[in-house]
């Protein structure tokens, strides 16, 4: 133990227990104990994973604590701390900006509403301010340290905007968040939609540098990376598959969501697993003061929420249901009579939420989603029936807790599970496949302020996979078959992080993060040993908990920014990823047969680094924004399917024996301009990107355009209010059109064969894609009881034929010399009116 004084009555204490090692900090007067034990004992779990000499790991306990003391033991400061509100619901605001006008600087309220500053004694000008609402500006007089919680009101004139929020602090010049971008569910409803259907993945793919996966589409690729490289999180738990309608809709209900957040570069070290970006989607907790209700029905749907105070100020409930008729409106046009009768689709979801405050320190949240898709088809005539269910499940129980006013902690046990099942039946034989994901998870975040000019946030995870990729059963009358074992596979995956954020000058701020990573699969599992003819030879059994692999890693992250001056900034980041868990898919888009597989003795972990450049300036009092972001990105161990590989080919077998694996790159500029206050608002955005990839065993080895590499990618919004009751949107949207493998031409052998003639590997484009949709929503007259409106919407206003997918057809008879090849152009989507009620009361 030692014991020291490094000022007059400010002491600490240093206990330092062999393989287990503990810190704890004793300040005394106005300083309250703080003892930091996890993150010094998560460094010794990793001392025995890495090989690293003593002494480097004693330079890192003494360099950590005497970081974590730095800012405790100047004298004369105190903290302002608390959580900002809606006033209206009672609801906590992420990322509300809290500005202090003296120093001309601040922070922001983190994703639980908390903020706490730390300033020297005196008088301040303390302003709180969330887009939207009216500002609150506190005049404190600091000579102790204060709670203070604040209860902002919603604008309640749109001309207003642009006085309040003129004297905000310049959110987008002065943090260091690069490649981040966060949308107000407010906007997302704003935007014309599909079918009526407000879509949030949707809404993102206007964003640069974030491409749709095709027509209609709800999944989306970021700055090059594959649709299994995004990490999607609602209320901190993995959705594996985030659509519906095999892409059409996502699986997020907007009325339930209270903010969206996209990171696709400079990604800080709390998040990991994924290559690209991070979607961090937070459901909204329930109005904390009086019942309320929204809606709407739609063309093919119709949603419910439901929200309201279990006790006033103390705990709230929210549970909002969604579901598509197309099974009730198609049953009309399909007869007893019909070959098709009994078949159809639809699909539903749930979310459910409540929460409690146990006191102004303690805090839990319990939050669930439920949904599913369901396609039915029977063939009547030919006396077959196939039913395919497939969905996620999602459970989140989170504790917030207050150690002191600088030290927040939330903790949170998750589950996550996604499903996919085909079952069909035809002539008296039964044929059932099934494959899915299933996470059982933990994990715990410290958000420290020492500062005003620094902040440390710090934690780990632990996940432990569930996998199957596979599961084939074939059953008669007689009797019922597996074609092959359930082949389960079964991972841990760990991972503690430290990200240290503070100001260097009044000019220059950095964000240096480090994520170590340990992901092991074990036991019980069966590795197939395959000859080169791809027959398997030979069998190695794993008994349950046995190690099978193991990876260990390390994941730098470096962010800076540099403000040039009061309109404008630059900022820079470096970031290196590994992720662990990989979605095989035989299709360029996700859909519910895509498989997830863990890394492996034939897998292994995906490895990104990615390089970003941004300027940014604002223009008028931060009315208008501007930026150009530049990045550069390069993906090792990247897996697709063999050549003429199936999912099929998995029956039996370990999925990854059909793997093939290589690398990839990509690169581009990314324009983007905002209006974001008065009557008419809105974005245009502009991507400029090249991706490619190189595999030994696709293209003779040669490097090719992926799927969805666009060289270019145009987004326009335009908002308008036209007065309290009418108001628009139109989007319009240009891509370069998606790639695709063009046949050259079919030849007759002697022998009877016809050979296909293929060209390179992805070297045709299809048509360039664009649209323009438009939308039109008019308020009906507010009651005491009703608020309500009329969303007119129309997609692809001009009726584009946008290629969905290309095929390819063939003309004449090859005996007598006539023949021909030609592509034919699938379209789905032609001009879409629709209309939806939308209802409060």
């Amino acid at each position: 133990m030692y014991e020291a004084e490094l000022v007059p009555n400010i002491s600490f204490r240093l206990i330092i227990i062999d393989k287990s090692s503990f810190i704890c900090i004793r300040l005394t007067q106005q300083y309250e104990s703080i003892c930091v034990y996890v993150l010094i004992n998560s460094i010794i779990f990793f001392n025995h994973l890495f090989v690293v000499k003593h002494n480097t790991i004693m330079r890192i306990y003494i360099s950590l604590f005497f970081l974590l003391i730095s800012n405790l033991i100047s004298a004369q400061n105190y903290t302002i701390s608390g959580y900002v509100r809606d006033a209206e619901n009672g609801e906590e605001l992420i990322g509300a900006t809290v500005y202090v006008k003296q120093i001309k600087n601040g922070t922001i309220s983190n994703s639980y509403g908390y903020y706490s500053l730390t300033l020297k004694k005196g008088d301040y000008d303390i302003v709180f301010s969330f887009l939207g609402y009216e500002n609150i500006v506190k005049h404190l007089s600091l000579n102790k340290s204060v709670k203070q919680n604040i209860s902002l009101k919603l604008t309640s004139k749109l001309a207003n905007e642009v006085t309040i929020q003129a004297d905000k602090i310049d959110r987008n010049l002065s943090s260091i968040e690069l490649g981040t971008v966060k949308m107000p569910v407010k906007s997302i409803k704003a935007l014309p939609a599909i079918f009526g259907e407000v879509d949030i993945l949707k809404s993102i793919q206007l964003l640069p540098g974030v491409q749709s996966a095709g027509e209609g589409s709800a999944g989306f690729y970021v700055r090059g990376g594959g649709p299994d490289q995004n990490l999607i999180l609602l209320d901190g738990a993995n959705v594996y598959n985030s659509s519906h309608l095999f892409g059409f809709f996502s699986v997020f209900n907007a009325d339930a969501i209270k903010d969206v957040k996209l990171v696709k570069g400079g990604m800080p070290a709390n998040y990991g697993g994924r290559l690209s970006s991070v979607l961090d989607i937070s459901m909204k907790e329930g109005n904390m003061k009086k019942f309320k209700a929204q809606g709407g029905i739609g063309l093919i749907s119709s949603r419910l929420t439901l929200e309201g105070p279990i006790k006033v100020d103390t705990s709230s409930f929210i549970i909002s249901g969604r579901r598509t008729y197309i099974d009730f409106i198609s049953q009309p046009f399909l007869s007893d009579t019909s070959m098709f009768a009994g078949s159809g689709y639809y699909f539903y979801d749930l979310n459910a939420k409540v929460n409690y405050r146990l006191s102004d320190k303690d805090r839990l949240f319990l939050s669930s989603y439920f949904g599913r898709d369901v396609f039915s088809f029977n063939n009547n005539e030919d006396d077959m029936h196939m039913n395919i269910p497939w969905g996620n499940a999602t459970t989140s129980l989170r504790w917030n807790h207050l150690f002191s006013d600088k030290l927040f902690v939330n903790s949170t046990l998750l589950y996550s599970d996604y499903k996919f099942d085909i079952d069909i039946i035809q002539s008296g034989f039964e044929l059932k496949l099934f494959s899915g994901i299933t996470d059982y998870s933990y994990t715990v975040d410290f958000n420290y302020f020492p500062n005003i000019n620094h902040k440390i946030s710090f934690g780990g995870q632990f996940i432990r996979h569930s996998f199957v990729p596979s599961s084939v059963s074939l059953s008669t009358e007689e009797e019922d078959t597996n074609i092959g074992e359930m082949l389960k596979q079964y991972a841990n995956d760990v991972a503690i992080y430290i990200n240290d954020e503070f100001d260097v000058t009044e000019k220059l701020k950095l964000n240096i993060g480090l994520r170590p990573t340990y992901f092991q699969q074990v036991g019980p599992f069966n590795r197939y040993i395959k000859d080169d003819e791809g027959s398997i030879t030979d069998t190695i059994v794993y008994a349950k908990g046995e190690n099978v692999v193991r990876f260990v890693h390390l994941e730098p992250r470096i962010s800076a920014r540099y403000r040039l001056n009061s309109k404008s900034s630059l900022k820079a980041g470096f970031t290196q990823n590994y992720q662990y868990i990989h979605m095989a898919s035989i299709s360029s888009v996700s859909m519910p047969t895509d498989l997830w597989v863990p890394s492996s003795d034939v897998v292994k972990p995906q490895f990104g680094t990615q390089y970003s450049f941004g300027y940014f300036r604002n223009f008028k009092d931060n009315t208008y924004e501007a930026s150009a972001e530049l990045y550069y990105k390069t993906l090792e161990n990247q897996i697709e399917y063999m050549p003429g590989s199936t999912p099929g080919d998995n029956v039996g077998d370990n999925a990854d024996n059909n793997f093939t694996f290589g690398s990839g790159q990509s690169y581009g500029l990314e324009l983007f301009f905002k209006k974001n206050f008065g009557t008419t608002t809105g974005w245009i955005g502009y991507t400029l990107s090249k991706t490619t990839r190189i595999f030994e065993d696709i293209n003779n080895g040669k490097e090719f355009p992926v799927k969805y590499d666009r060289r270019h990618d145009v987004s326009l919004i335009i908002n308008h209010s036209f007065n309290d009751k009418w108001t628009a949107s139109i989007v319009f949207v240009y891509a370069t059109g998606n790639t695709y493998t063009p046949i050259l031409g079919r030849y007759f052998m002697e022998n009877g064969t016809i050979v296909t003639e293929y060209g390179d590997y992805n070297s045709y484009r299809m048509k360039a894609y664009h649209r323009m949709d438009f939308s039109l929503t008019y308020t009906l007259k507010k009651t005491k009881m009703l608020e309500s409106s009329f969303n007119f919407s129309v997609y692809n206003l001009y009726n584009r034929h946008n290629p969905y997918f290309i095929y390819f057809d063939f003309e004449g008879d090859i005996t007598e010399g006539v023949f021909s090849t030609f592509a034919k152009q699938v379209t789905i989507f032609p001009i879409l009116p629709s209309i939806a009620w939308n209802f409060k009361f």
